[in-house]
């Protein structure tokens, strides 16, 4: 597939002929999804955790002695029965909401992301991120006379541009990521994707291994 490259001023300076095994993979809903739902799954964090009776603090002693009292027999005041008490059948930290995705799946949804991308006219293929002071204000302005005003956009540069995701972290809604870490959460949650030219390589040599 042969699609036009641009520079930083957003105008036309070559061509490129895009791996068919990449951007050019039918797009497929429900294996995007399954992927999609795993990673966000996988990077769920258990933060919810009620104490047993075994770990709130205190209730050492019995309360009052077994018989002779008229009320009703007791080991320890952390009993779930009790004010204060450990709880029963809460939420522990145990708990595990990993799911499990092979290589090849996640590879072909993100392949076809990138196609459907390609296809809506929301993926760009740009020359180079030269930057000349590596500033904000510099990398701001070119995404801007890329994209308009307000970019919503995820960058793929070469892994010799190590800076730029420094300097992309304060920019609202832009992001970078290196050409072998792409997934499904990131490719969808921009509008936008520009991609550096020898990311394109990198790509290609980086998933031909998979």
């Amino acid at each position: 597939m042969i699609v036009d490259i641009f520079n930083q001023q957003n105008k036309k300076v070559d061509r490129i002929d895009l791996p068919d095994g990449i951007f050019n993979v039918k797009w497929n809903p429900d294996l995007v999804q399954q992927v999609l739902q795993a990673q966000l799954a996988n990077s769920r964090q258990n933060l919810a955790h009620a104490k047993t009776r075994a770990e709130v603090r205190g209730g050492g002693r019995k309360p009052w002695r077994q018989k002779g009292t008229g009320r009703a027999r007791h080991g320890s005041t952390r009993s779930p029965i009790w004010v204060g008490g450990g709880a029963t059948h809460g939420p522990l930290k145990e708990r595990n909401f990993g799911k499990k995705i092979n290589k090849k799946m996640k590879q072909s949804a993100v392949f076809s992301a990138l196609s459907k991308k390609l296809k809506d006219g929301e993926l760009r293929i740009v020359d180079s991120f030269k930057l000349a002071d590596f500033k904000t204000k510099e990398l701001s302005k070119i995404l801007k006379s890329i994209l308009g005003l307000r970019p919503n956009v995820l960058l793929i540069p070469s892994s010799a541009n190590k800076n730029i995701n420094q300097v992309i972290s304060n920019i609202g809604k832009a992001d970078a990521i290196s050409s072998r870490s792409l997934n499904v959460y990131d490719l969808l949650k921009h509008k936008n994707i520009i991609v550096e030219k020898e990311a394109i390589n990198e790509m290609e040599k980086h998933y031909g291994k998979i």
